[in-house]
C-alpha cells in the first residue's frame, strides 16, 4: 500500500474542461449540499475498500508566511490574489498502486457542481515519500 494526497484546487489545472462550471459562490445551497454529500460518498466508498485515511476542506482565506530572520517577526503576504491558485481541500488515501490513486482521483473529479453537472475538476495526485531522499 502507498499513501497519496488527492489535492483539490478551486479552479486550477492545466486546461479547463468544456463543462467547467461557476465558482461555488454562484451555486445554490442545494447544489453545495449535493456536492458535499458526494464528497462524503467518495470518502465512504474509500473507507469500505480500506483506502481512506483523511479528508479536509479548507477556508477561502489564508496568507503566505516565511521566516523573517533571527529575532524578526514572520513575513506575511495575503490574502491570496487569485482564487484559482487556492487549495480547496485534500483527501489522503492508502492504495495498492498509482493507477488506483488515479482511479480514485477521477472519481473525486466527477463531483457535482452548478446545475448538478460533474465538475471535471483537476485533482493533483501526489505520493507521500516512503523514506527521505538520498543525497550523494
Amino acid at each position: 500500500m502507498a499513501k497519496y494526497l488527492l489535492l483539490k484546487h478551486y479552479r486550477g489545472g492545466p486546461v479547463q474542461h468544456a463543462n467547467a462550471v461557476a465558482p461555488m459562490d454562484d451555486w445554490t445551497p442545494e447544489e453545495i449540499s449535493e456536492h458535499i454529500a458526494f464528497m462524503g460518498k467518495v470518502a465512504d466508498d474509500l473507507r469500505e475498500r480500506g483506502e481512506f485515511v483523511d479528508a479536509q476542506a479548507l477556508a477561502f482565506e489564508g496568507e503566505f508566511v516565511r521566516y523573517g530572520g533571527d529575532g524578526a517577526a514572520p513575513v506575511t503576504d495575503g490574502p491570496f490574489a487569485e482564487t484559482k491558485d487556492v487549495i480547496a481541500g485534500w483527501m489522503i488515501i492508502d492504495v495498492d498502486s498509482k493507477e488506483r490513486a488515479h482511479e480514485a482521483a477521477a472519481y473525486l473529479s466527477s463531483a457535482p457542481g452548478k446545475d448538478g453537472k460533474p465538475l471535471h475538476e483537476w485533482i493533483e495526485v501526489r505520493p507521500f515519500l516512503s523514506h527521505p531522499p538520498v543525497v550523494e
